[in-house]
């Protein structure tokens, strides 16, 4: 069976079309995101990918730190597996995740459509 984190890899590449998509296996670098993106719009961004059966979402110091470091372009998909569905943050909300889990804060997209058009539409 595969590990949640890869089977929501497996959705993301299924789901989100026209951006390009380097998964980064990084052990040199902690804490850099899983997925280094790129738009029509010439655009990179990052994409933190987290799955979670509750409210609360395991963060390394590492990653917490690289988000505060880089707030801009940088982004957090969680998939509640309760809820069935993905939920996209921006990075710069990675203090508040980390503290206080998921259920509280609204995210920026709730859907595969919503996540395709903010990726889509970053300039």
């Amino acid at each position: 069976m595969p590990r949640p984190e890869s089977k929501l890899w497996q959705d993301v590449k299924k789901n989100i079309k026209d951006i390009s998509f380097t998964r980064l296996e990084n052990t040199a670098a902690l804490g850099t995101p899983d997925v280094l993106c790129y738009n029509k719009n010439h655009k990179f961004f990052t994409l933190e990918l987290k799955v979670s059966n509750g409210n609360l979402v395991r963060f390394s110091p590492h990653q917490v730190s690289f988000h505060i470091r880089h707030p801009h372009n940088s982004f957090i998909l969680i998939f509640h597996i309760k809820d069935s569905k993905p939920k996209l943050y921006p990075g710069s909300l990675i203090h508040e995740l980390f503290t206080n889990g998921h259920n509280k804060i609204i995210p920026i997209a709730d859907s595969w459509s919503m996540i395709q058009e903010t990726f889509t539409n970053i300039k």
